[in-house]
């Protein structure tokens, strides 16, 4: 029977290796292709693939069962399951492959794009630019339909001018940029508040008027400390939690 192939990953050695690879994995998963097999491969050839032991793929595996995308037997192996509810967690733990997983996992619908003067509030991130492409997608839930998240991205001229939209509506953003257009990507800092529906988010999202939402900008750089991309995405409220985790240096 053939085996679901994973995306590959570079691993970060201060980072938990297990958590890692869960991520990339869960991306993978996520981001498959109806087409592709639901048997993955043994725990001894996903540590090889990723350079792991067979320990911490075990323990990244565990995570992903935990979370329903995965099913286990004994004997028969580890299947993705393709019922399994996607996109509610939302963890950030300061690796890009955790941003792209984080974003992995829904229905998307490419709503508008263009380009656009740089707006005030952005401003500061692309002090050399006059204009920025645009994209405005609506993130739904696979099995209900039901939307989820609407999201902005402000991403340099040249770098778009690399970008398939039919890529977008299969891979987040962060994907794209990274293993599509093959931007240097640095780091992304993430800022998450609290906010109250704006009349474009309420319809969208199909939530009343003025009620609690989370609020998201993402800012990719790339090693020169250059804006590359900056994302403003609204979630529902009822459907996201955030969970951070910081380490001690």
């Amino acid at each position: 029977m053939t085996s679901f192939a994973p995306d590959s990953i570079v691993l970060n050695r201060k980072l938990p290796l297990w958590y890692q690879v869960s991520q990339s994995l869960r991306a993978s998963i996520l981001g498959r292709s109806p087409r592709d097999p639901l048997r993955l491969p043994t725990e001894e050839q996903l540590a090889g693939h990723y350079g792991v032991s067979v320990l911490t793929m075990r323990q990244a595996l565990k995570e992903l069962e935990d979370e329903g995308l995965i099913t286990r037997h004994r004997r028969r192996g580890t299947f993705i399951e393709p019922s399994a509810r996607r996109g509610t967690p939302v963890r950030l733990l300061g690796s890009v492959d955790a941003i792209v997983a984080q974003q992995s996992g829904m229905t998307t619908e490419l709503l508008d794009h263009g380009r656009t003067p740089v707006p005030a509030k952005i401003a500061d991130h692309f002090p050399d630019l006059g204009e920025v492409a645009t994209y405005h997608r609506l993130r739904s839930d696979e099995k209900t339909g039901e939307p989820t998240n609407h999201a902005r991205n402000y991403v340099r001229p040249e770098l778009a001018e690399r970008i398939d939209r039919e890529d977008l509506v299969r891979w987040p953003m962060t994907k794209v940029l990274r293993d599509v257009v093959g931007a240097d990507i640095s780091r992304i800092t993430d800022t998450v508040e609290a906010r109250l529906a704006d009349p474009e988010t309420a319809r969208l999202l199909e939530v009343p008027l003025l009620s609690p939402i989370l609020h998201y900008t993402g800012i990719t750089f790339d090693a020169a400390g250059r804006a590359l991309d900056v994302a403003v995405i609204h979630y529902r409220g009822d459907r996201f939690s955030f969970t951070v985790t910081l380490e001690a240096t």
